[in-house]
């Protein structure tokens, strides 16, 4: 390895020139070798007893459908051919079905409380969690946060459970060492190593993007699985992967360990997560936006709209202001501002620093609490786990409170984008959660399960994709969305 300098003796010609000294240009000398470990087996002996498989049934309704998958209209020539020689209880009727999904997740306590993500659980109507010795238990849902994609579940033993804690990932630095516990593709306990590949990544999977990047390779069935550093520390909650094409390209992400111990801790002792709200619509100050502005910097959050009898209202925020400051803490993007509030308890007074015109001015405001927008009960709404078709949406009816809320007219009609999926074929088409389908195809939807159906019906006539109409930033477009 060359030194740091190194100096080059250039030999005189013939001519008679006089030796020269050149100085090669200083560069950096080489780091000692990492002292990490050579082996994680230590650490992994130690953690994976605390690590369980989630595997959850789903009651669904099953219809036998006539050949080309459509139900005769009634006054039609065959639905009075079932009539009159078959009878209507011969017609195509709906039959219970059970479905199954797996994933994973971690004991934290010694009485059985176990952190997993809400995906896995959602609309389950049953839970069973196999611990790491082979033990099986019923499990039951404590609490669910669709907004991080958390919950908390709790299976009921007299044993003293093997656990591990929450640590914090804000010491964790771009190149650590990570492992990854769970359960791939329902094949039980597996160890996976990497690198944080990056941090604060936001895959607009919804509005408290905050991701731990890491290379270590994850796939279906590790969501709600632990993310360790190399001490055996949880720094975060495997949750997504992106890819195209639904298997590892190591690319995954966690939700940070401070984040998801402040969640699981609110749902341990409330079953639901409170949050303060502003009741404003926001968006990034682009580098356009802050020259036309005025803006002595490209930062801060831009309120695109502010909603009617909400404390931005009452507090005299408009349309067009820039917050660049609220409670003492500098906005330098707008998901700054969504996860501030989020965290402050509603009654409590800030101050917003505000540019609008020109000028600089401090607003107090007093927080309110966040509608419950009842997301995560939308359960019609979600899509089929197993091998039905799937686009990757999670999606809500559109409540007169929604309405509200969003900002939308009273007549406004449609069905609400609450979650993507990170990396399904909705997030790849760039649709975004906050957004209205308001068709399928050529048909109006007003319900989830209109979009469901559709999707189904799409997929059983063998199309490659589904075309939503989705407004979406001020705009309606339609959108040609793969069917997975």
């Amino acid at each position: 390895m060359l030194a740091a300098t190194i100096s080059l003796i250039v030999l005189a010609s013939a001519a008679g020139l006089a030796p020269q000294t050149v100085h090669a240009e200083s560069v950096p000398a080489p780091l000692a070798a990492p002292t990490g470990p050579t082996s994680f087996a230590d650490v992994v002996e130690r953690v994976t007893p605390a690590v369980v498989n989630v595997t959850v049934a789903q009651e669904s309704q099953q219809t036998l459908s006539l050949p080309d998958g459509q139900m005769p209209d009634e006054g039609s020539p065959l639905y009075e051919f079932f009539k009159r020689f078959g009878g209507l209880d011969q017609m195509p009727t709906p039959m219970p079905r059970q479905r199954e999904g797996e994933g994973s997740g971690f004991i934290i306590d010694a009485e059985g409380h176990i952190v997993t993500n809400n995906h896995v659980v959602d609309g389950a109507s049953r839970i069973e969690v196999t611990l790491n010795d082979g033990e099986k238990y019923e499990a039951r849902v404590i609490g669910r946060d669709a907004k991080t994609d958390l919950a908390l579940i709790k299976i009921d033993t007299t044993d003293a459970l093997p656990h591990v804690r929450f640590g914090d990932s804000r010491g964790a630095r771009v190149g650590d060492w990570v492992l990854a516990v769970g359960n791939p593709f329902g094949l039980g306990g597996s160890v996976n190593a990497g690198i944080i590949s990056a941090r604060g990544r936001d895959i607009n999977s919804g509005p408290y993007d905050d991701y731990i990047q890491i290379d270590a390779p994850i796939n279906r069935g590790n969501s709600g699985g632990p993310l360790f550093d190399a001490r055996g520390v949880v720094i975060g909650v495997n949750t997504a992967i992106f890819s195209p094409s639904g298997g590892n390209i190591g690319i995954g992400f966690a939700i940070p360990a401070e984040t998801a111990a402040e969640i699981i801790a609110d749902l341990q002792t409330k079953g639901r997560v409170d949050r303060g709200w502003l009741g404003v619509q926001i968006q990034p100050v682009t580098e356009e936006i802050a020259a036309s502005l005025g803006l002595p910097e490209t930062r801060g959050v831009l309120v695109a709209d502010v909603i009617a009898g909400t404390p931005a209202e009452a507090a005299g925020i408009s349309s067009g202001d820039v917050i660049l400051e609220a409670a003492g803490e500098r906005m330098e993007e707008y998901r700054d501002l969504t996860k501030l509030i989020a965290g402050i308890d509603a009654g409590e007074q800030i101050n917003l620093v505000l540019f609008r015109s020109g000028q600089t001015l401090t607003l107090p405001v007093t927080i309110g609490e966040m509608p419950s927008e009842d997301m995560a009960q939308a359960a019609s709404g979600n899509e089929p786990a197993g091998d039905e078709p799937r686009i990757g949406l999670y999606l809500a009816p559109l409540t007169p409170e929604l309405r509200a809320e969003r900002g939308l007219a009273a007549d406004a009609s449609g069905v609400l984008v609450a979650q993507v999926a990170p990396g399904s074929p909705a997030q790849m088409a760039g649709i975004k959660a906050g957004s209205l389908i308001s068709m399928v195809g050529q048909q109006p939807v007003t319900q989830p399960s209109q979009v469901v159906e559709a999707v189904k019906q799409a997929a059983a006539a063998e199309r490659p994709s589904v075309l939503l109409r989705v407004e979406q930033d001020g705009e309606q477009r339609f959108v040609a969305v793969p069917i997975g």
